[in-house]
Formats: structure tokens, C-alpha cells, sequence
């Protein structure tokens, strides 16, 4: 589960490539999924991004898997 750290602005959850809970950078990005550039436009998601402040992974969850 993540939390709150509170001594910066980033939030502490569990890094898959750590093995451990670290910091990280947390923002929610709208992402194209479509290759094809006539439909580009009409194929943007908006996705949950995290990225570890110790590694550098970087996670994206789609947040609408409706």
C-alpha cells in the first residue's frame, strides 16, 4: 500500500525491481494507445505512472479498465 513520506513529495510504495518499499514520483498521464495516426486522437487513456526515486522503474497502470 502506498504512504505518504512525510519529509519530501513523494509517495512510498512497494519497487519490483528494488524488492523493498522505496520513494517514488507518482503522476497520472493521459497516453495514446493507438499506433495508427487517423486514430490517435480518439485512443488517449489516462494512466497512473510511477517511477522509483532508487532505480528508475517505471510502472504505468491504466486507470479506467472498464
Amino acid at each position: 500500500m502506498a504512504s505518504k513520506n512525510l519529509h519530501s513529495d513523494s509517495i512510498v510504495e512497494d519497487c519490483s525491481e528494488c524488492g523493498r518499499e522505496q520513494p517514488h514520483e507518482v503522476s497520472i498521464d493521459i497516453l495514446t494507445e493507438s499506433d495508427d495516426q487517423k486514430n490517435a486522437e480518439f485512443s488517449r487513456e489516462p494512466y497512473r505512472v510511477s517511477e522509483c526515486r532508487a532505480c528508475g522503474a517505471t510502472t504505468k497502470t491504466r486507470m479506467n479498465n472498464a
